[in-house]
């Protein structure tokens, strides 16, 4: 299979890429570092023209970091295929100070590489072999890597959606599930914001004259717990409260900030209704919810499921027994799937700790990962 020229390609030259990697993971990039951001998004720019890109563009952003998107020709009036992905981390700048980027046998250690710098290397030796052994595309190739997709895709979404809009199907450089699984299914996510207004009144001498908004938020929090609903995949999660003055003070004010996550469409609705929906109980306060569904469910539909099929009749040309799975996690993938295009995600190479201080790529996971991405540019 011409898929295994493109395995044997990166393995060849894999200290070449590691080296690439290490770089791209010592240039630091947290999602609201714009200096930071813009310096990167210049330095992809850069190698996808020499990959032979037939276009670069860098979309300003002066909000954020650029993103950056790459079109590489293929197949006449043929929809592309688009590739997304984003170089934005959690990890605050001087990170490495402490997470030096290290190997220790076949794992790669450092802030961002698994989420999700080696997926940038990914693409780049794909297309670099592809180029290599003269293997032509048959569609064009479209691939989006944006900067802030680590706080919710606020300014990249309109771009994602767009693009998606003109593609084929979508191939998203996530990581895997941790045993290597595909992603054909994730739940949508919703951030809300409950603000409780009160009324102040001395804690000793005229409690009665006051109205806790401490108390009316403990009401407010049951509620939204007794929203959840486990078997059906919603879940909600009140994950901060702020509240009060001092303690001999009745409670003029008090807030909480919100995590949901639904399966469907349909329920996402429901639950941010009925949080939108939330009213007082206690007499003399007032409840505010804002916020809403920022990333809704992606749904595993006949489409995706049928470019999963697909995708593991490739795989299995390469010798690779591939599986599918779904995760409570969001991603620029919930956005393509949404709206119609057929999304597969998980796309990314092996490893764990994405967030965590262990986070970590499998080195050998590389060249075969790259050659399945190969394959799927060449043969959806």
């Amino acid at each position: 299979m011409k898929a295994s020229l493109v395995r044997t390609y990166v393995q060849d030259r894999l200290d070449d890429y590691l080296a690439e990697l290490t770089a791209l993971v010592e240039h630091e990039s947290p999602s609201r570092d714009k200096a930071a951001l813009d310096a990167l998004a210049a330095r992809i720019a850069a190698r996808w023209i020499d990959l032979g890109a037939a276009s670069v563009e860098i979309v300003d952003n002066p909000v954020g970091g650029h993103h950056v998107v790459g079109r590489f020709a293929g197949g006449l009036d043929q929809r592309p295929t688009l590739v997304v992905g984003h170089f934005d981390t959690v990890w605050p700048a001087g990170t490495l100070a402490r997470m030096p980027i290290r190997r220790e046998g076949e794992r790669l250690h450092g802030p961002g590489v698994y989420d999700m710098k080696t997926s940038l290397v990914l693409v780049n030796a794909a297309v670099e072999a592809l180029a290599a052994l003269g293997l032509s595309l048959s569609r064009p190739l479209t691939v989006l890597f944006t900067s802030d997709e680590e706080i919710g895709s606020p300014t990249s979404r309109a771009l994602i959606e767009d693009l998606a809009r003109q593609s084929e199907h979508v191939l998203v450089l996530e990581p895997p599930l941790a045993d290597g699984s595909l992603k054909t299914a994730r739940k949508g996510v919703g951030r809300f914001s409950l603000t409780v207004e009160g009324k102040a009144a001395h804690a000793g001498i005229a409690p009665e004259q006051g109205a806790s908004a401490i108390v009316e938020l403990a009401h407010q929090i049951l509620k939204i717990q007794a929203l959840n609903d486990p078997g059906a995949g919603t879940t909600l999660n009140v994950g901060l409260i702020q509240g009060g003055t001092t303690p001999n003070v009745v409670a003029p004010r008090a807030s909480a900030e919100v995590d949901v996550r639904a399966v469907t469409a349909d329920a996402a609705e429901a639950v941010e209704r009925a949080l939108l929906a939330l009213g007082p109980v206690t007499p003399g306060t007032r409840v505010l919810v804002g916020g809403g569904i920022n990333r809704p469910p992606m749904e595993r539909s006949p489409a995706i499921a049928a470019l999963f099929d697909r995708a593991r009749s490739i795989g299995r040309e390469l010798g690779m027994e591939l599986s599918e799975g779904s995760t409570g996690g969001g991603s620029d993938g919930n956005f393509t799937a949404a709206i119609g295009a057929p999304t597969l995600d998980g796309l990314g190479a092996l490893g764990a700790g994405a967030h965590a201080d262990h986070e970590h790529v499998l080195i050998d996971s590389i060249p075969e990962r790259a050659a399945l991405l190969a394959a799927l540019i060449l043969e959806l």
